[in-house]
């Protein structure tokens, strides 16, 4: 910079401190407005987007994928493409310390590099170009940043491409860019348009293939329960399956009975005071999580070969808590299912599948003794079973499945003092509301949705 460029710029500097704007209430006014705009930003965020509820971190669930938060999400995507270069990529500290690191190091040298005094664009090509490049290729990385580098047929073209659009163009057009800079005194700003703009379009047209050519894996939606009305009814659902063969829906057992392996085994009941009142949440976590190996208890935790996860052990503990423990007042829990209107028709989307989830898959599932008879969907209440051409017959009073649970045995045909099916369930009765549930709709054919059953309605 020459004596006369800095004393224009002294000169100019001078007027503006001269004209200048007071720190108050000038500056702080416009402070204040910024902040309350980000502000009313915030809020209207969470509240009309919001985030998405999860499950607590579970460091059992080996599913599961970690990833950074989407401002990091273009360097975990940089990271995944070098990681396919031939023979760099097993150098893991190039990509993870020393590119970083340069990179960063560059933009911090960029104001002593890059000395020109003018604002003007045009006169600034350089700067302008090194970071229109950088921030059109952090986007499409972090726009690409769920497609894999490779296809699940094997094949490497997505990984490509996506290494030729986040890598290898922008890394070819800043070279270019610093060679012309600082090779060629008369670089034109029109040259640093053009290769900037062919760089960044090349980018963004190879991104959009391959976001185009990438198909997401279908993803299956887990349900949280947020609230304590949600989590206490789930928690309910997930002991109805687990525990209650032992324990009994109300936690009340002291002698199991019905259970194979374990009939005659003495158990505290779990609804008592003793256990409530000295079992901590955490404690009672564990027990649940590892079991009881000489007690005849299965693992349930997935950190140890069960089937649950933190988030729903954690459900089962709030719904003991607040249904057995009268140190906490349970919220009002709505109906297990919508009543019945006199001559409406329930469907098993509605209200048949919430009673089989509570009542019957605890037996009714794979891995336990029922006849082969399972629950678990539509299809296998009506088609499963040693006895399935019995088990539920459209309008047939004389179902297997209404006879069993109404507490009536159904007797081998081959040998009359043989016992076919017990009743169902086996440890406790079923209300007269839930019968009729199963009633009516066994009787009127067994709709499956609630559009199904709402077309056999007959008003009284």
């Amino acid at each position: 910079m020459n004596d006369e460029t800095k004393k224009k710029i002294n000169e100019r500097y001078e007027q503006e401190l001269n004209k200048g704007e007071r720190f108050w209430p000038d500056s702080i006014f416009k402070d204040v407005v910024v902040s309350l705009g980000i502000f009313l930003l915030l809020v209207l965020l969470a509240t009309f987007v919001g985030v998405a509820p999860e499950p607590k971190a579970d460091p059992s669930d080996t599913s599961y994928i970690p990833r950074p938060e989407w401002y990091f999400l273009f360097l975990f995507k940089f990271l995944a493409l070098y990681g396919q270069i031939p023979l760099l990529g097993k150098i893991e500290w190039l990509a993870t310390v020393l590119i970083p690191g340069i990179a960063l190091g560059a933009l911090t040298l960029l104001p002593f590099i890059e000395k020109n005094p003018a604002r003007y664009y045009a006169k600034r090509a350089l700067s302008i170009s090194i970071m229109t490049i950088l921030v059109v290729g952090i986007i499409l990385l972090t726009l690409m940043s769920e497609v894999p580098t490779v296809s699940e047929d094997g094949s490497k073209l997505l990984g490509i491409l996506q290494a030729a659009a986040g890598l290898a163009i922008p890394g070819l057009a800043m070279i270019v860019l610093f060679i012309a800079s600082f090779a060629f005194k008369r670089t034109t700003t029109r040259f640093f348009i053009w290769t900037t703009s062919l760089a960044s379009v090349s980018m963004i047209l190879i991104s959009g293939m391959v976001l185009a050519l990438h198909v997401p894996p279908q993803v299956e939606e887990t349900e949280v329960a947020v609230t304590l009305v949600d989590q206490i009814v789930a928690g309910q659902d997930l002991y109805s399956i687990h525990c209650v063969e032992c324990h009994g829906d109300d936690g009340s057992v002291d002698v199991i009975e019905g259970v194979e392996g374990l009939e005659g085994e003495k158990i505290t009941p779990i609804n008592s005071t003793d256990v409530l009142y000295t079992i901590t949440d955490s404690a009672m976590y564990e027990v649940i999580a590892y079991g009881r190996p000489n007690a005849g208890m299965i693992p349930f935790g997935k950190a140890y070969g069960g089937d649950l996860s933190r988030s729903e052990i954690d459900t089962m503990i709030t719904f003991m808590r607040y249904s057995w423990d009268d140190r906490f007042e349970s919220p009002a829990i709505p109906e297990l299912f919508p009543p019945l209107a006199e001559g409406e028709v329930p469907s098993y989307d509605v209200h048949i599948q919430p009673i089989v989830k509570r009542y019957c898959i605890s037996c009714h599932r794979a891995g336990k003794e029922n006849n082969n008879y399972l629950m678990d969907t539509y299809e296998e209440i009506l088609t499963t079973g040693d006895n399935a051409a019995k088990n539920i017959i459209a309008g047939d009073e004389n179902s297997y499945f209404l006879q069993v649970i109404q507490e009536h045995e159904i007797m081998n045909p081959e040998k009359p003092d043989e016992v076919l099916i017990g009743v169902m369930p086996p440890t406790r009765s079923l209300k007269p509301n839930i019968i009729d549930v199963f009633m009516r709709w066994i009787m009127n054919g067994m709709p499956q949705t609630a559009v199904d059953a709402a077309a056999l309605f007959t008003a009284p």
